[in-house]
């Protein structure tokens, strides 16, 4: 694995959020999804997750949630063990495609599913859902049914939902899929004003580029480079290499003619 770059002293202060030692997994027609795969996130870090289709990214973030038990190897959220299939509540996951996880008749009511099943008080909830409708600005939809909303508000809708539960680690997969650029900016000014500890599995290079402070490089269930995002994706000879293509801003430009 190739290690680009340094993290900083204050992201690496003190026991990581996330610990995965040596972690494999494979799907009844698919084995060696991931192969070994060892990672270390500290608390703040925001950490894109890139790679071909099929590297094994959104297994990893399954794994991490508890959903998908290893065939071998062990994750530590805050110190402690994961156990398949244990509700994890420090820990968010905001799927691809939005549609999964939303799906009751309003806006409000889907925001408060997750508070409400913790048991909180009434007004507890209510507080919960109102700073999840202020941290994603979208209070106004408050009342309308999800299957009339657009897709960058569906997406902010389960971002919201997510938010409600007040994770210290959230996992977004794919978060700027479908966005027009208005959402897409909008979800940007989000992910870098938020305290949370993040991953962020996105083939939107770009946004990887311009959200986030470290970057993993996954292929062939291997992580293969860990390090700097501008030095990881950068390197064309690495990028091609894995199937991908540098950012377009990382790319030199000849000056043009006069």
């Amino acid at each position: 694995m190739r290690q680009l770059g340094q993290q900083s002293k204050t992201s690496c202060a003190g026991e990581p959020v996330l610990e995965v030692l040596a972690l494999s997994f494979n799907y009844p027609d698919r084995p060696h999804v991931l192969q070994g795969v060892s990672l270390r996130v500290w608390a703040g870090e925001r950490v894109g997750v890139i790679g071909p289709n099929g590297a094994g990214k959104t297994t990893l973030f399954l794994l991490i949630c508890g959903v998908l038990r290893p065939a071998s190897g062990k994750i530590y959220l805050f110190g402690r063990p994961v156990v398949p299939g244990e509700f994890l509540p420090e820990v968010g996951m905001v799927f691809q495609t939005p549609e999964d996880q939303i799906f009751c008749p309003a806006v409000k009511e889907d925001v408060a599913f997750g508070p409400r099943n913790l048991g909180l008080s009434k007004e507890e909830v209510e507080a919960r859902v109102q700073e999840a409708f202020a941290i994603t600005g979208i209070a106004e939809l408050a009342n309308r049914p999800p299957h009339h909303l657009s897709g960058g508000e569906k997406r902010l809708v389960a971002i919201a939902g997510v938010l409600a539960m007040r994770p210290r680690l959230v996992l977004y997969d794919e978060p700027t899929s479908n966005l027009d650029h208005r959402y897409r900016r909008r979800l940007i000014n989000f992910l870098e004003a938020a305290r949370e500890t993040m991953l962020i599995a996105s083939h939107d290079l770009e946004f990887i580029l311009e959200v986030c402070n470290r970057v993993v490089l996954i292929d062939g269930g291997r992580i293969v480079a860990n390090g700097n995002p501008r030095e990881v994706m950068g390197d064309g000879a690495l990028m091609d290499a894995h199937g991908l293509e540098r950012p377009h801003s990382l790319i030199p430009h000849a000056d043009p003619h006069h």
